[in-house]
């Protein structure tokens, strides 16, 4: 994930400290992971060591000083080549739920049934984000969405494995 420049995207809307950030990223990212606070500071840190934001102030607000970030000119002219930059497609990795599905396949386990609960997760998944109400901006429809999509695509794969091993069982008879 490109932390970096998704801070730097949450700044340049204006200077914040690092709370703003990571409050703004949830934000922006409903459904997704939290970004953890740590995480903020330490990329505000490296953000601010390759000179792409800079302190411009300290703010308590009745709480504990809080360093304002935003930022410079180079950190702008990185953030808009980053957002211009296509991604190229991920090159074939398999993720931990394929992995699971041919270890169930090669120990001799009851693939159909890990698929068949594996379904029911994505299912549950895919109503809970179709189901969300609407944030304060289109972009947290965009990322569910995306997530829903993903999702379907999975469970259309997930259906075509339980074809395959369905058919396997009966040519094996």
């Amino acid at each position: 994930m490109a932390t970096a420049e998704l801070v730097l995207g949450l700044l340049s809307a204006g200077p914040a400290h690092g709370y703003d950030v990571k409050r703004g990223h949830d934000s922006w990212f409903p459904d997704s992971r939290p970004l953890a606070f740590g995480q903020v500071y330490t990329t505000l840190g490296r953000l601010e060591r390759d000179e792409l934001v800079e302190v411009v102030g300290r703010a308590s607000e009745g709480g504990p000083e809080r360093t304002v970030y935003a930022l410079t000119e180079k950190g702008r002219e990185h953030l808009a080549r980053w957002l211009a930059e296509p991604i190229e497609p991920s090159p074939g990795g398999v993720d931990e739920m394929v992995r699971k599905v041919v270890a169930t396949i090669r120990t001799g386990e009851d693939a159909s049934a890990y698929l068949a609960r594996q379904r029911a997760i994505y299912l549950h998944r895919i109503r809970e984000l179709k189901s969300a109400e609407a944030g304060g901006d289109s972009s947290s429809w965009l990322v569910r969405d995306y997530l829903a999509l993903h999702l379907d695509a999975d469970l259309r794969w997930l259906d075509r494995a339980l074809d395959r091993i369905t058919e396997q069982k009966e040519t094996s008879r």
